[in-house]
Order: C-alpha cells, then sequence, then structure tokens
C-alpha cells in the first residue's frame, strides 16, 4: 500500500469515527440566530427615539402635502474616458411645482405600480404627473415611479409592523446630533418598501437623513436605485426635503464606471407675496423728496421708457413671486458691485445703478431684465475656480456680467408684452415652460462684440484668459450636456450652431489640459452657492481648498454627491433701527465697494482710473 493510499485510507476511517460522535459534539447544520442580534437589540431610549422618528415622518408627510414647492431633476447618464475616468454622456432636465397631495395620495405612484398599458412606470412619469409643460423632447425613460419617492421613507406604512430597527451608532451631521439606525422591511423581498439607513435627530425624533434604495432588502434588484436623501430644519421642528442624490454603477462597466448620477433639489416651501409698496424699504433712494405734485408732465420719449419699465419689474416680481430667482442676498449685492465697476472701468453713466439677483435653476444662462442682470447658480458655482488671488473667478464673473451689461448698454429690452400683468400670473402648480425672454440672435450677436470691448479695458482685460478657458472646457463637454446648456428663461452661452456668443476669447488663454492637475477650468455643480428653500436666499460655501490628485478629481459641470452641514433653524434677528443721519451726495465716478467677504479678489487699478477695493478671495 502506497503513502497516498495510506492517507485516504486514515482520513476515511477519520471520518466515520466523528459521524459517530454524539450531536453535541460535532456543530450540526442547523442555523443559528445572528450573533450580533443582542448586541444590537435596542435600548429602550433608542426604541422610544423610534416611535417618536414614526410620529414626526408621519408629521413630515401631512405637512409636504400642504405644500407645492418647486422640485428640479437633473440626470447625467456617464460613459467611460479615458483620461477622466467617466464623463456626461447625455443629460435631462425638469422643473416644475409638485402638488404633493396629488401626488402622495397617488394609488399607482403609492404601490410602484403599472401604468394604463401595463408597463413598468417611466422614471418621474406618476411623481412629476401633475405637472404640466414639461418638454416633449425629454425622450429617456427610467424604470422607477420618481425621485418624489425618495423624499420620504413610506408614505403609508411607517411603522415597527412594517420595518425592523437596528442600532448603528451616534453621529453628527453638523451639528445636529443623530442617532443612526439600519431599516429593513419585516417582510423579505417586499419591493418598493425602504431598505437602508435613517439618521434620526436626537432631541426632536426627525430623520434628518436616509440612504438606501426601495428594493426591499434585495441587493441585487436592478428595479430600484440607490439614493442619499436629506433634510433641512426651515423652521422650528419642521424638517423638509431639501436634496437626493442619486447614483448607480454600470454593472457591465470592469472600471466601475456609474451609469448614472442625479440631483434633485426641492425649495419654494414659503409662498411668497410680493411687499406691499408701502415696505419696499429697500428700494427707496436715501434723500429723495416727494415731488409727484411739482413732477413735470412725462415726454413720449420718457412713457415709453416707463412701459418697458414697468414689463422689466412685472418679470422681476413674478419671478421672485414663483421661485426662480432668490431673494436678495450679500452675493447678490457683491455681485451688483462687480457690474457697475465694469461701467466705470469703461467710464460709462446710466441713469439707474444695475442690479444682480441669481436665478436658482441648473441651466447655464443669463438675462437682462431691465437694470437687472440675472445669473443662474449654475453659472456662477462652476466658474468659481479657485486661485491665489481669486483672478480666475473675477475673470470668468466679468465676462459673464459683462456680456447682459452690454444688452443693458445697447438698449435691447425684454418683450413689452409682459408689462400687461396677466401674461405671468401661471398658476403655482404648473411646470415652468420656457418664457420667451431671451434676447434674439442678433441682439446676442452685438452685446457679444460689446462685451469683448468691455472686458478690453486694462483693468479688465487679463481676466479674458480665464473664462476662455472655462469656455474650452464647456466646448469639450458641451455633447453630452445639451440640458444643461438649454437656458429655461434666458441668454444660452451657446449660438444656435452650437458655437460660443463669446467666442473671440477662447484663445485669449492657455490651452485646454485635462492631465494637468494644476489646471482647473470649470467647477462641479454646486461648488460654491447653496441656497435657504425657505427663504430662498443664496449662501456662499465655506469650504477647505482640495488639491487636485488626477484628472478624474476635477468634474467639470458634473453632479457630486451631497452632504449638507444640517443646523437647527434659529429666529432671524430684526436689525436695530439705526439713527436718522443727512444723506451724503451722490458720487457718480467711484465705483461700489464690494462686502468684506467677496469670490474672489480684484486687481489694483492704476491710480488715475477709481477701482473697487482689493478683497480677499473666498477659502474653498
Amino acid at each position: 500500500m502506497n503513502l497516498r493510499t495510506i492517507s485516504t485510507a486514515a482520513l476515511t476511517l477519520t471520518l466515520l469515527a466523528a459521524s459517530a460522535l454524539p450531536a453535541a459534539g460535532f456543530p450540526s447544520n442547523k442555523k443559528k440566530d445572528d450573533p450580533l442580534k443582542d448586541a444590537r437589540k435596542l435600548t429602550p431610549a433608542q426604541s422610544a427615539l423610534v416611535d417618536k422618528a414614526i410620529v414626526r415622518e408621519a408629521a413630515v408627510i401631512k405637512g409636504i402635502k400642504e405644500r407645492v414647492p418647486i422640485v428640479e431633476t437633473y440626470i447625467q447618464n456617464m460613459r467611460p474616458d479615458p483620461v477622466m475616468g467617466q464623463v456626461p454622456d447625455t443629460d435631462v432636465h425638469y422643473l416644475g411645482r409638485v402638488d404633493f397631495g396629488k401626488v402622495i395620495n397617488d394609488e399607482a405612484y403609492a404601490s410602484g405600480g403599472k401604468d394604463d398599458k401595463g408597463g413598468k412606470l417611466g422614471f418621474l412619469k406618476h411623481s412629476l404627473s401633475y405637472v404640466t409643460g414639461l418638454s416633449a423632447s425629454l425622450h429617456l425613460q427610467y424604470h422607477e415611479s420618481g425621485f418624489v419617492q425618495m423624499l420620504l421613507v413610506d408614505s403609508k406604512d411607517f411603522n415597527r409592523k412594517t420595518y425592523t430597527f437596528s442600532y448603528m451608532r451616534n453621529d453628527f451631521l453638523g451639528t445636529i446630533p443623530t442617532v443612526v439606525f439600519d431599516v429593513q422591511p419585516t417582510k423579505h423581498n417586499d419591493k418598493g418598501r425602504f431598505s437602508g439607513r435613517i439618521w434620526v435627530e436626537r432631541n426632536g425624533g426627525n430623520i434628518v437623513r436616509f440612504n438606501g434604495n426601495f428594493a426591499g432588502g434585495e441587493e441585487d434588484l436592478q428595479e430600484y436605485f440607490h439614493f442619499d436623501s436629506w433634510r433641512t430644519n426651515i423652521q422650528e421642528n419642521v424638517w423638509m426635503p431639501t436634496s437626493v442624490y442619486v447614483e448607480e454603477t454600470d454593472p457591465k462597466s470592469p472600471s466601475h464606471v456609474l451609469k448614472l448620477k442625479a440631483i434633485n433639489y426641492i425649495w419654494g416651501y414659503s409662498l411668497k407675496i410680493p411687499p406691499a409698496a408701502a415696505d419696499l424699504t429697500d428700494l427707496v433712494v436715501e434723500g429723495a423728496k416727494d415731488e409727484s405734485a411739482q413732477a413735470a408732465d412725462l415726454s413720449p420719449l420718457q412713457e415709453q421708457r416707463e412701459w418697458v419699465q414697468q414689463a422689466e419689474d412685472n418679470v422681476v416680481e413674478r419671478l421672485y413671486t414663483a421661485g426662480l430667482i432668490d431673494a436678495p442676498s450679500e452675493i447678490d449685492k457683491l455681485l451688483s458691485d462687480l457690474a457697475n465697476n465694469i461701467l466705470i472701468y469703461n467710464q460709462i453713466q446710466i441713469p439707474r445703478p444695475l442690479k444682480v439677483r441669481t436665478l436658482l435653476t441648473e441651466p447655464l444662462e443669463s438675462l437682462a431684465v431691465g437694470n437687472t442682470i440675472l445669473l443662474s447658480k449654475s453659472l456662477i458655482d462652476t466658474t468659481a475656480v479657485f486661485g491665489t488671488d481669486g483672478a480666475p473667478q473675477m475673470g470668468n464673473l466679468n465676462a459673464l456680467l459683462a456680456f447682459q451689461v452690454a444688452h443693458i448698454i445697447l438698449g435691447h429690452h425684454i418683450d413689452t408684452k409682459f408689462a400687461f400683468s396677466d401674461r405671468l400670473l401661471f398658476p403655482p402648480e404648473s411646470a415652468f415652460q420656457k418664457l420667451p425672454m431671451h434676447h434674439t440672435d442678433k441682439d446676442n450677436e452685438d452685446a457679444a462684440k460689446k462685451a469683448i470691448e468691455l472686458l478690453g479695458v486694462k483693468d479688465l482685460v487679463d481676466g479674458q484668459q480665464w473664462f476662455g478657458l472655462y469656455l474650452q472646457q464647456l466646448q469639450a463637454r458641451q455633447k453630452g450636456l445639451k440640458a444643461l446648456t438649454e437656458p429655461q428663461i434666458g441668454d444660452s452661452l451657446l449660438k444656435p450652431d452650437g458655437t460660443f456668443w463669446m467666442g473671440a476669447l477662447l484663445n485669449k488663454g492657455q490651452k485646454l489640459n485635462n492631465t494637468d492637475v494644476k489646471q482647473q477650468a470649470a467647477l462641479p455643480l454646486g461648488s460654491f452657492l447653496k441656497f435657504d428653500p425657505w427663504t430662498d436666499q443664496v449662501i456662499q460655501l465655506h469650504t477647505t481648498f482640495e488639491p487636485l490628485l488626477s484628472a478624474r478629481d476635477k468634474m467639470p459641470f458634473e453632479i457630486t454627491p451631497v452632504y449638507l452641514k444640517l443646523a437647527y433653524w434659529t429666529a432671524p434677528v430684526a436689525p436695530a433701527a439705526a439713527p436718522a443721519a443727512a444723506p451724503a451726495p451722490a458720487d457718480t465716478t467711484a465705483p461700489a465697494t464690494p462686502p468684506a467677504t467677496p469670490p474672489a479678489d480684484a486687481a489694483t487699478p492704476a491710480p488715475a482710473t477709481p477701482a473697487p477695493a482689493t478683497t480677499t478671495p473666498p477659502q474653498q
């Protein structure tokens, strides 16, 4: 008998002997309970917090059903890229007010069921079924019941009977102390039920974040996307959905490229009513006297200008009350100063100072409405390129503003049909159709030439290079960003043929090099501003500088994950009444002084030309 035969025989005898042992002496195949079950069992305090969270979630559902906030969804479908790792291949944009009272009560939505033809519900079909006027050109379909479902953990059955809760840890989100629980459906394979993790605010029991999907515990179920949903404390003990980030990896990608990523923003929870004329203290010119009784009659030219002004005032007021532009903010004041400085550098005087407001929507666009310039939040975000002296961001902002300043100088105004108030009385729950407020192609051509001229003065000419680099980066990405570059109400950066209105700046700076980590031409979306979902006021983010380690860190114009710095709501403090003082004489030659904390550093001009005060760039 050889060694191999001996060893085999010995092994066989050993196994036979083992099988003859009593059952207690050898491990059985009977499934045992989870050894961590007792360790993760809820304490009485944790159990009480879960019960409180269930009650508070019902209050959130009730509260959101009573409101008609704005819901904006932006989706980027991704593809592999040899240098950047992945880049947007196609994109989709939706914008509208959603009547959650109708959406949440929709039985097909609630059950994640079938449509009338028996097919799986299309992405956003039921969640936005009560929003009219969405562009018919958006044909992409997704097998989901919609992002709106991702705003609520479970709109009907969030309770102890339907779900099990396991304690994980304590955590802070911003300044909010939270207790983290894993949540699973009680019945396995209960598709459409939330499966994931919740962060419960320790003091009030509100769910402030939840992360997972609606696959009912089936990890490999492809029908449901994974999401990360955040809420904001908009009023005392009132937390409402604010942002939802979604991403899904392409299962066929060996390099783990994402199949898609998307962002969902919700704001406009507070119905804004235009203030009474007596309350417009911020619009009163200091030192002005009521001379209406002695005022001269208006000439025909003055009457024409008043008519145009009435149309412009109607538009700005309606866009604000509809939630499309922000409440006046410090950022707007800074941008207004920069716009007026462009006039001062070029020694141009106009009857009224320029104002700037922020469009809260995602597309890259701008518009001049009378003497008010509108810049979209994404334009401000993606151009906020960090520099030690603030020059890149300042150069980009000056170029964006100069384009609309040129429209104002050249007398290009919006359609005066908006002087009739009924033109903008669309119901609050309707979709925001593309309003015809953009300038004509001829006006944009003329404005672009004038803007290049305005930027050619010695105080602004050095900033042209940065906007040229920004346009190069957008040019490299524009095929996959058609929805992002299509304006909602204003002027695009692109001509109808796909070239840029201000294309003369493309070659002003260095050549775009995506492999150079020292060069950043454009930032991801959401890089510079956030906004309050209750007041609609934009606020500058205070982030730390992150060095680029590879080309994949750049992510120009891309959606990125959400991570909010949560804090408890505090009541606004009424400003103290200041003593009356004699108004200073108006100075029409000196430039406006920017706020103490601007987004960039202005170059110091020659003594012969007045210039803005030197400022400190933000910490990004």
